[in-house]
């Protein structure tokens, strides 16, 4: 059995299960159920301090006795690649309780010949997906022996990549048992992110950063991969998750395409925030965006 171990926890969140229940619990029940049952959330990745109360907003629309499969789509910071890569791991823990990675569904994606499997180093490497777990742990606890987890590290992909993991993956977002958790913070913003777009016309510089991000929630929002991508191509915003939110996008396409039913699908934005307000060019901040997609 190979175990990927919570090598953020004790930094990025609280190692301590009490102190960590207790924070997600305050933050959950800080947000109200309004856009539910999510069949795909959106939720940030940064240390809790920072954007674990936005994370509430989406997580909150979770519906636990529904969900059997959570499949977690991670952008990679550290290594290079050009499709999308499983986890080798059977278990990811956490301070909770450790989460059972699904091994048939890896296996039916790795048949596919479109996945490759990520190293234990790089899988413990990266932030994105198990920023997600405790939450996921949090908010399954009631079900915690009856659901499995799909770890899933996507890199730098073409449109038409985008286009081809969400056909792969439409077949899942169709089923109600499945829940997509896309991990992406939003602007980077500042020298250090060497991204510092600035139209005075917007305001000051943390509201020309709210006006820009809110431009590409609205895009989102319509569920139109293309214009999704017109806009990360004019404005070349730091939307670190903006690959996978481009595959659930098209997962969402290709259902519709399908003609699945008639299903009334709807992506809804519930809370923005950022780490601190930039006011002068030597400032630097990042956005956080909670968001649930619903089917019905």
């Amino acid at each position: 059995m190979s175990v990927r171990r919570a090598t953020h926890g004790g930094s990025w969140y609280s190692d301590s299960p009490e102190e960590l229940r207790k924070q997600l619990d305050n933050w959950l029940n800080a947000a109200d159920l309004t856009h539910g049952p999510a069949r795909a959330i959106i939720a940030p990745h940064a240390g809790y301090q920072y954007s674990g109360a936005c994370s509430g907003f989406a997580y909150r629309q979770v519906s636990a006795v529904v969900v059997r499969r959570i499949f977690i789509l991670g952008p990679s910071h550290h290594v290079r690649l050009g499709g999308c890569a499983l986890s080798t791991a059977t278990k990811y823990c956490t301070p909770l309780y450790d989460l059972r990675v699904d091994v048939k569904v890896n296996a039916d994606l790795d048949a596919t010949g479109h996945f490759e499997w990520m190293d234990m180093s790089v899988d413990e490497d990266e932030h994105s997906i198990e920023m997600h777990l405790p939450y996921v742990a949090k908010v399954m606890e009631d079900y915690k022996d009856s659901f499995t987890i799909v770890p899933v590290l996507v890199g730098s992909l073409t449109p038409d990549k985008e286009s081809v993991y969400g056909s792969i993956f439409s077949q899942y977002l169709a089923d109600p048992q499945n829940l997509f958790v896309i991990s992406s913070d939003f602007c980077h913003w500042g020298h250090r992110f060497r991204y510092t777009y600035y139209d005075r016309s917007w305001g000051d510089i943390f509201q020309a950063i709210t006006y820009l991000d809110k431009m590409g929630m609205d895009i989102i929002e319509s569920l139109d991969p293309q214009a999704f991508t017109a806009y990360l191509k004019k404005y070349g915003n730091t939307i670190c998750g903006r690959h996978p939110i481009g595959v659930l996008l098209q997962a969402v396409n290709s259902l519709q395409k399908s003609g699945s039913n008639g299903h009334r699908m709807c992506l809804k934005f519930l809370k923005y925030a950022q780490s601190s307000q930039c006011n002068n060019m030597n400032d630097s901040s990042v956005s956080y965006a909670a968001g649930a997609l619903t089917i019905e």
